[in-house]
C-alpha cells in the first residue's frame, strides 16, 4: 500500500512538473514573440524618424542652392528672395530692450522668479509646472538672457572632476518630456552642489513641454553653474525646432512675445558647450565621433558660429557675397540672422570645423569596423569599434558616453564597453515603447544605470495590449509613408511586373518597397499587414494603397500635386516659417507661387507645372483676400485609413 501510494505520488509530481515545463516554455515563446513584435515596431518608428531627419539635413542643400544662385533667383522670384533674405532679426542690444518692455500684470498667478536666482526658485518653478502653469514671458526672457551671459564665459568642453564620495549623474535626450525630468529628480534628487548633473542635449522638440524642461534646466544651471552642465544636442538648433515642434509650442504658449523668445534662443543655442570631459577619462557628447574627429580643433573653434546644421559655410567663391556688394537697392543687404551673408567668411566656421561639429552632434556607433556616412540620418557618420579605440587612445580617454538614439531599455553598451548610449525620454515613440535611463558615475567606480518608465494608463495594460497599440501605430505611420510615394511605388512595381498581371512575388515587392522608400525594414514579414496575398503567395501590389489615401481639400486638385505636397509638407513648412518673419501664419498668393517655383526647381519636381500650382493657390485662398494660411493649408492634406478584415491576423515577429 505504502509503495503504491508513493509511486502514484511520484507519477503525479512528474505530470505536474511536465505541465509546468510546458506552460513555462509556452510563456517564454509568447514573451519572445511579443518582444520581437515590439522590436519590429520600434524599428519602424526609428527608421521613419531617421528618414525625416535625413530630409531635414537635405534642406541644407536647398539653402546652399539659393545662396549660390542668389542673383538669378532675384530675377526669377524677387518677392520670396526679399522675404527670405531681408533682416527681421533686429540687433539685440541688451536685456532691457526686451524685458523692461514686458510688464507682469497683477492678475498673473504663475511663478514669480527673483533674480539672482536661488534654490527656492527651482522648487517654485517645478511646483508651478506640476500645476500646469505657464511661466510669464518676462521671466522666460530674463532666464534666457542670464543663461546666455553665463554660457558665453564657458569653454567648448567643460572639464569636471568626480570623487568616490561625489559622483555625477548623466541624462540623455529628454525631448520635452517633463514627466521624465520630474521622475529623474524624484528618484535621484534635485541638482545641487553635492548632486551634480550633465544633461547631454536634445532638451526640446517632439514632446509637449519643451519650454518647461528648458526653463527648469536653465534655472538650475544659473543656480548651480559649476554643478549642472548642459551639452548641445542636434535639436538645440532653431531650424530643427521649426520642424519638430518647439517653435510651434513657443508661439502657441507665448502669442505676444514668442517671436522675441525665438530670437534669443537662436543665439543662445550657439553658446551651449559641445561636450564634457569627466576626470580626463570620459568624453560626453551628444552624437558620436568619426575617424577624423580632432578634439584639439574642437576645443578651440568658435562654437557660436555654428548657427544651424542646415546652414553650412558658404564657399568664398559664392555668387551671393559679390551680388550683395553690388546691390544698392531692391533686396536689403542686411540678411536675417539665419542666413547672414553679410558676415565675412572669416566670421563663419570653416567647412572642416563645421563638419567636425556635425559629427559629434549627429553620428551613431555601429558594430562593424570603419567610418562611413550616416545614410539613415543624412548627417554625421557611422563609426565602428576600431574608430572608437583609435580616437579614445589618441586622447588618452577610456570611454565615450553619448545619447541621440532611443534604446528599448534606456541605455546600451557597445564597442567592448567603450561606448555607452543613454536616453532619458521614456515612452518616446508610443506609450510603453521604451524605458528611460540615467547613469551615475564616480571616480574609479563602474558606471551604474538606473531605469524608469513614466506610468500612464496605457502602461498599466497587459504587455500584449501595449504591443498591439505600438504595432498599430507603427503600421499607421508606415502606411502614411507609402501613400506619400504612391506614384513612385507604382512605377517600381510595374517595372518588376514583367507579365503585367498586377502581382509580384513577395521578394519582388519587398525589393521595390525598400528601394523606393529607402527604409531598411523586414518587408517580407510586414507584407501581411500591408498587402493582400493570393493562395500562391503572390502579392496584389495595388492593395498597398487600398483604403488609404490623402484626403484632398478640393476635388479639383490633381492627385500627383496632392501627393507631392504631402510628401514634402514638412520641408515646405520650414521654408514658409523662415519667410513668415512676423509669424502671422499668412502668405500671399504671389509668395506661395514663388516659394513653390524655387522649391520645385531645386527638388526637380518636373511633373507639376506652374498652372497647376496657380490653380491650387487660387483654390486655397480660404479668406478670399489674396492670402493663404499656410499652416491650415497643410492641415488640409491628411491621410485617411480604413482598415479591413484581411489586414493581418499575423504578427510582426515572422522571420524573413
Amino acid at each position: 500500500m505504502g509503495c503504491g501510494s508513493s509511486s502514484m505520488k511520484d507519477r503525479k509530481s512528474e505530470t505536474v512538473l511536465k505541465a509546468a515545463l510546458i506552460i513555462q516554455n509556452w510563456y517564454r515563446r509568447y514573451r519572445a514573440q511579443l518582444k520581437a513584435r515590439q522590436h519590429c515596431a520600434l524599428t519602424i518608428f526609428q527608421s521613419i524618424e531617421y528618414a525625416d531627419e535625413q530630409g531635414q539635413m537635405q534642406l541644407s542643400n536647398f539653402f546652399s542652392f539659393m545662396l549660390e544662385n542668389y542673383a538669378h533667383l532675384c530675377e526669377q522670384s524677387p518677392q520670396i528672395i526679399r522675404r527670405l533674405f531681408e533682416s527681421t532679426l533686429q540687433d539685440i542690444k541688451d536685456r532691457q530692450d526686451y524685458v523692461a518692455l514686458i510688464d507682469v500684470p497683477d492678475s498673473y498667478d504663475g511663478p514669480r522668479l527673483q533674480f539672482p536666482l536661488t534654490f527656492t526658485d527651482i522648487d517654485l518653478l517645478i511646483d508651478a509646472f506640476k500645476q500646469h502653469q505657464i511661466l510669464h514671458a518676462h521671466y522666460v526672457l530674463e532666464v534666457l538672457f542670464e543663461t546666455q551671459k553665463v554660457l558665453k564665459q564657458m569653454p567648448n568642453f567643460t572639464h569636471i572632476k568626480t570623487s568616490p564620495s561625489k559622483g555625477i549623474t548623466i541624462c540623455g535626450d529628454l525631448h520635452g518630456k517633463l514627466d521624465d525630468l520630474f521622475l529623474i529628480f524624484y528618484k535621484n534628487g534635485l541638482p545641487s552642489g553635492s548632486n551634480p548633473y550633465i544633461f547631454n542635449g536634445d532638451f526640446v522638440d517632439r514632446g509637449n513641454n519643451s519650454m518647461e524642461v528648458l526653463m527648469i534646466l536653465f534655472v538650475s544651471f544659473l543656480v548651480y553653474p559649476n554643478d549642472l552642465h548642459l551639452n548641445r544636442g542636434n535639436h538645440e538648433d532653431f531650424m530643427m525646432n521649426m520642424r519638430y515642434g518647439f517653435t510651434r509650442e513657443i508661439l502657441c504658449k507665448y502669442k505676444l512675445h514668442g517671436k522675441k523668445i525665438l530670437q534669443i534662443l537662436e543665439d543662445l543655442y550657439t553658446w551651449l558647450p559641445i561636450g564634457t570631459i569627466i576626470d580626463d577619462e570620459i568624453l560626453v557628447i551628444h552624437g558620436g565621433i568619426s575617424e577624423s574627429t580632432d578634439l584639439n580643433l574642437l576645443h578651440h573653434l568658435e562654437r557660436n558660429k555654428m548657427k544651424s546644421v542646415l546652414m553650412p559655410p558658404m564657399s568664398g567663391n559664392g555668387n551671393l557675397a559679390t551680388d550683395l556688394k553690388k546691390n544698392k537697392g531692391g533686396v536689403p543687404v542686411a540678411m536675417h540672422g539665419r542666413l547672414k551673408a553679410t558676415q565675412s567668411f572669416s566670421e563663419q566656421l570653416s567647412k572642416n570645423e563645421w563638419g567636425q561639429v556635425i559629427d559629434i552632434l549627429w553620428s551613431d556607433p555601429r558594430g562593424i569596423n570603419g567610418c562611413y556616412p550616416n545614410t539613415s540620418r543624412g548627417g554625421g557618420c557611422y563609426f565602428g569599434p576600431d574608430v572608437t579605440s583609435k580616437v579614445l587612445s589618441k586622447y588618452q580617454l577610456k570611454m565615450l558616453i553619448r545619447s541621440h538614439e532611443c534604446k528599448p531599455e534606456g541605455y546600451e553598451i557597445c564597442h567592448d564597453g567603450k561606448v555607452v548610449t543613454v536616453f532619458s525620454a521614456s515612452n518616446y515613440y508610443e506609450e510603453g515603447s521604451n524605458r528611460g535611463a540615467y547613469i551615475k558615475l564616480s571616480s574609479g567606480m563602474t558606471p551604474r544605470f538606473f531605469q524608469y518608465q513614466v506610468t500612464k494608463a496605457t502602461c498599466m495594460r497587459p504587455l500584449h495590449q501595449r504591443v498591439d497599440a505600438m504595432e498599430c501605430s507603427a503600421i499607421r505611420i508606415l502606411r502614411e509613408r507609402i501613400i506619400a510615394q504612391k506614384t513612385d511605388l507604382i512605377r517600381a512595381f510595374q517595372l518588376q511586373d514583367y507579365t503585367k498581371s498586377g502581382k509580384l512575388s513577395k521578394t519582388q515587392w519587398a525589393f521595390s518597397m525598400e528601394k523606393t522608400l529607402g527604409l531598411n525594414l523586414p518587408w517580407r514579414s510586414l507584407s501581411s499587414h500591408l498587402v493582400k496575398t493570393d493562395e500562391d503567395g503572390n502579392i496584389d501590389y495595388m492593395s498597398s494603397f487600398q483604403n488609404i489615401h490623402i484626403e484632398k481639400p478640393v476635388e479639383e486638385i490633381q492627385s500627383t500635386l496632392v501627393e507631392t505636397l504631402y510628401r514634402y509638407r514638412s520641408d515646405l513648412q520650414i521654408i514658409f516659417n523662415i519667410m513668415d518673419s512676423d509669424h502671422s501664419g499668412l502668405i500671399s498668393m504671389e509668395e506661395f507661387r514663388a516659394m513653390w517655383r524655387l522649391f520645385s526647381l531645386h527638388y526637380n519636381v518636373e511633373h507639376i507645372d506652374d498652372s497647376q500650382v496657380d490653380e491650387l493657390a487660387s483654390l486655397m485662398d480660404f479668406n478670399q483676400d489674396g492670402s493663404i494660411d499656410f499652416n491650415e493649408f497643410l492641415k488640409a492634406f491628411y491621410v485617411v485609413h480604413k482598415f479591413e478584415e484581411w489586414e493581418s491576423d499575423t504578427t510582426l515577429d515572422e522571420q524573413e
